[in-house]
């Protein structure tokens, strides 16, 4: 169902090797005859959610699906994409779209990311911003750890730890509204924060 054959090489890295019996298609030749506005299954998990969205637009139970994966930036992963294959971050992102997907139906929780900017384009930062106030709107808390200033000039609330790291760290050096931040002499977090802030 993979597509692939993994070949185990005991003190090497395995090897994946495309099925000869599919090509590569994942699924029987009966399958694959069933089509979808001239698309099979092998075809329609080829696209990018991107591509899927606009595929699906006239079907509202799947586009319900698909955007909140757009809006938390992950268009560019194929549907088909095994689940190994995606970095920390995406997967974060994944479980983040699930609860978007429930909507106001999800029960109220508590959502934790550590650092979920890393690696992100601003322009995915500025949709992780917007799926975080979605969560937050229906009802749900939503704690950050980072250190990219979009995103703690956009918060609620900020506790600055410092003002060094280690042994020369560890205190509270502010708790407050992130434009009282830029005023803390003591926080490296603050000094930087101005120039976003201004």
């Amino acid at each position: 169902g993979e597509g692939e054959v993994k070949i185990e090489m005991q003190f090497m890295a395995d090897i994946y090797l495309p099925c000869e019996a599919c090509g590569s298609k994942r699924f029987k030749q009966q399958v694959l005859d069933v089509t979808y506005q001239d698309k099979n299954v092998s075809d329609i998990l080829d696209m990018t959610i991107d591509q899927a969205v606009e595929f699906f637009v006239k079907e509202p139970k799947i586009m319900a699906k698909l955007q909140p994966l757009v809006d938390v930036g992950l268009g560019y992963v194929h549907l088909g994409q095994s689940s190994n294959t995606l970095s920390g971050g995406e997967a974060q992102r994944i479980k983040l779209a699930s609860f978007l997907i429930k909507g106001n139906n999800a029960q109220k929780a508590v959502f934790i990311f550590d650092e979920p900017t890393t690696g992100l384009h601003f322009h995915d930062i500025k949709k992780l911003l917007k799926a975080l106030n979605t969560l937050i709107e229906q009802g749900s808390t939503v704690i950050v750890i980072e250190h990219n200033m979009d995103m703690i000039k956009c918060a609620d609330w900020v506790i600055d730890i410092g003002p060094e790291g280690g042994d020369k760290g560890g205190n509270v050096v502010f708790e407050g509204k992130p434009e009282d931040l830029q005023h803390v002499a003591e926080s490296y977090t603050g000094q930087y924060l101005k120039t976003h802030l201004a």
